[in-house]
């Protein structure tokens, strides 16, 4: 099943969306409220996590981070995961309450995400499951921020390690029967396929066609010899903080278990295409070996 708890790499990937939202010339994705939700305290610890070569015991709460000194190395290693995912999920998720209608929205380990606070759709009906220490903190963010909770947005907690997802889901006033759409980004890097496929397996028996499902995944390439410096780095970087990555997945491997659940593929984002897609005319360059996937269950 997927993460327990927000992760410090879910932190850096707040603060990527924060950073580009606010610095970017050319935004891939404006994330306007991730520097407020995350806080400037939090901003500036992790600001100053990247110039420290992600070096956790150097942080110094007295101290900032100078963005000259960040910029470069983010935007190689960081930012390009975070904010091309997102664009495809949203952009996704838009087209099929369009399609659609009234219809629900499933963050899974929801961390520091925006998307209630963004959405002008009031027929998307919101759930943002994470761990209860995790939901905690971002309500307590929430309160100090003085946000209004919109009535659309349930909050969902769900310690993976030992609550059912599905049970916690239908307790929390999810509708099988309504059109639904999961998002799982960022989990799959951490996780057999084995693992990850419980998640699909567990959202195939909950949701009745419509259902989709998008989610980001590392191709076969990673972590064996054919990996850029750049994928073994971010990979060095991950483990330093604590989450190893493991090898991906192939296409043909994510197909079936998709299929062994009820799901087709939809639509890949293959390497190429996420450049061509969100980075055409940025300096920001596509990792080699992340795919995106949209998969349904009424294909």
């Amino acid at each position: 099943m997927i993460a327990a708890q927000e992760s410090i790499t879910a932190k850096l990937c707040s603060f990527a969306r924060a950073y580009h939202s606010n610095t970017g010339h050319k935004k891939i994705f404006d994330d306007y409220l991730a520097y407020d939700l995350m806080g400037r305290d939090e901003f500036e610890r992790i600001g100053q996590l990247i110039q420290n070569d992600f070096e956790t015991e150097k942080a110094d709460r007295n101290s900032g981070f100078d963005p000259e000194l960040i910029s470069e190395k983010l935007d190689r290693y960081i930012t390009p995961i975070p904010i091309s995912r997102i664009a495809f999920a949203e952009k996704k998720l838009r087209q099929f309450a369009a399609e659609y209608g009234e219809c629900q929205y499933v963050i899974c380990g929801a961390g520091m995400d925006t998307f209630a606070f963004r959405n002008d759709n009031p027929d998307i009906r919101i759930f943002e499951l994470d761990h209860p220490d995790t939901g905690r903190y971002k309500r307590e963010r929430i309160h100090q921020l003085e946000w209004n909770i919109p009535g659309n947005l349930t909050f969902v907690s769900v310690d993976f390690s030992k609550d059912d997802m599905s049970e916690e889901l239908l307790r929390a006033g999810f509708d099988p029967e309504k059109p639904s759409f999961f998002a799982i980004l960022g989990v799959s890097y951490y996780l057999k396929l084995s693992v990850f496929e419980q998640t699909i397996k567990k959202i195939g028996e909950l949701s009745r066609p419509p259902c989709k499902i998008v989610f980001d995944y590392p191709d076969e390439t990673t972590l064996k010899n054919q990996s850029t410096e750049r994928v073994q780095t971010l990979a060095d970087i991950t483990e330093k903080l604590g989450e190893k990555m493991l090898h991906g997945y192939s296409f043909d491997e994510i197909k079936e278990a998709l299929k062994n659940h009820g799901f087709d593929v939809e639509e890949h984002e293959t390497p190429v295409i996420i450049q061509q897609r969100y980075f055409r005319n940025s300096n920001i360059k596509a990792f080699e070996n992340i795919n995106f996937i949209l998969a349904s269950n009424d294909v």
